[in-house]
């Protein structure tokens, strides 16, 4: 956190909501969501959640507010963007969340924003960094360990890369909770893969030159016990406040 005077600072994290069809009370109707334990893993590390409106466009006043970003889970990526034909297990496709979060990634890095991606934020910044993603993993490895049960987590290991911003965060191997059916194929330029499961997914990447930018494929959020990356973005995103404000 960034101290002035006596007071301590947090800084502000944003995270993309989308939307859904969602019943609370007597109401059934579309509504911008986000797993709350997003919100709890960017408070037990430090920052200050805030939630972006999925109004299918990103503005620049609006990273101008944020003093760091995580791109959240979610729906599969159009393969249009990479320009692959749609694989028959594609999932649902969510054109405008796509359009936005393109945008915002664009605006974010522009702005020197430091950037925690999780499972469809990794392979978002891989796509918009012009590489290609497995559409369908099981169909490539002959499993479904990355994909978890419906609304449910697989547990499984990866291997760190020595050296790497993960690995210097996590250690060389680290306990994760996935659920994804797609990954990471051809690898972009201007990434780095710095964490692998036992089958060789990729499982991590990162961006050596540049602003704090880190993806995984794992969900960090679903383990309450471990705000390592989370505190890592967090400590990256005062050190981006304090810089700019200075």
């Amino acid at each position: 956190m960034v101290s002035s005077g006596s007071e301590q600072i947090r800084p502000v994290i944003g995270l993309p909501t989308y939307l859904e069809q969602a019943r609370f009370g007597a109401w059934d109707v579309p509504s911008a969501v986000l797993p709350h334990n997003y919100l709890q893993l960017v408070e037990r590390a430090g920052g200050i959640p805030v939630l972006l409106p999925p109004t299918g466009v990103a503005r620049a006043e609006l990273v101008d507010r944020l003093d760091g970003l995580v791109l959240t889970g979610g729906a599969d990526v159009d393969p249009a963007r990479y320009g692959a034909p749609p694989d028959a297990a594609l999932g649902p496709l969510r054109a405008d969340r796509d359009d936005s979060e393109f945008e915002l990634l664009a605006l974010a890095r522009a702005a020197g924003l430091p950037i925690l991606a999780i499972c469809r934020g990794l392979q978002l910044v891989n796509v918009a960094f012009g590489g290609t993603l497995i559409q369908h993993l099981p169909d490539l490895l002959g499993h479904d360990d990355h994909s978890g049960t419906p609304g449910g987590f697989h547990p499984n290991r990866v291997t760190t890369v020595p050296d790497s911003l993960v690995a210097t965060i996590a250690g060389p191997e680290v306990k994760v909770n996935c659920h994804h059916h797609q990954a990471v194929a051809i690898l972009a330029d201007g990434l780095v893969a710095t964490a692998h499961a036992s089958d060789g997914t990729i499982e991590a990447a990162e961006a050596p030159d540049g602003p704090f930018l880190v993806g995984v494929q794992w969900h960090p959020e679903a383990d309450a016990t471990d705000t390592r990356l989370m505190r890592a973005l967090v400590q990256a995103a005062a050190t981006y406040r304090k810089e700019r404000n200075s």
